[in-house]
Parts: C-alpha cells; sequence; structure tokens
C-alpha cells in the first residue's frame, strides 16, 4: 500500500520540445527499456501466459517489443521520451556521434 503522505511530482518537461532527430533514438530507448523489464521478468522466473497472474509468475507482455500492442508499446515510449525531456531540460544535449 502507497504511503499516505507521497505524492509524486515528476518535474514539468511539459515545455520541452523533442528535436526531430531524437524520435529515433526514443523508439530505440522504448524497446531497450522493455527488453530489460523483460529481462528482470525472466531472470525472476516469470514466464509469458495469455492473462497475468502474480502467483504463478505468468505475463502476457513477456513478448519481443514488436509483438506488443500500441497500447502496450506506448508505456514504453512514453518512458522513453520522458528520459529524452528531462535530460534536455536539465541542459544537457543529445548528440549522435
Amino acid at each position: 500500500m502507497p504511503h499516505k503522505e507521497y505524492k509524486p511530482a515528476p518535474i514539468d518537461t511539459s515545455h520541452v520540445q523533442v528535436p526531430r532527430e531524437l524520435m529515433e533514438l526514443s523508439e530505440y530507448l522504448a524497446k531497450n527499456i522493455h527488453e530489460i523489464w523483460a529481462s528482470q521478468r525472466i531472470s525472476q522466473g516469470w514466464t509469458w501466459g495469455e492473462k497475468l497472474d502474480s502467483d504463478q509468475k505468468l505475463h502476457p507482455d513477456l513478448l519481443p517489443y514488436e509483438e506488443l500492442t500500441e497500447t502496450e508499446k506506448a508505456y514504453d515510449r512514453n518512458t522513453s521520451m520522458e528520459t529524452i525531456k528531462i535530460i534536455l531540460s536539465l541542459g544537457y544535449k543529445i548528440t549522435k556521434a
């Protein structure tokens, strides 16, 4: 159960414009975020299952990123885009070597 006093306060990145050249990076990050999550789950004994079952450690998203629904990909894409936005909002520059 969440702590009653905890109120998430992420940094507001709504003003950050992500340059077009970073959109491809965002998709690579989204895929990698899923791969890390899936690797961690598998190492904990989870396997694919049609329905989520925590007791049996079954998860319907233990699939290659390309096979996820667009809804499921959106979670990883949002995480990757917010990561890029926070980096940019803190004054860092992201450039391809």
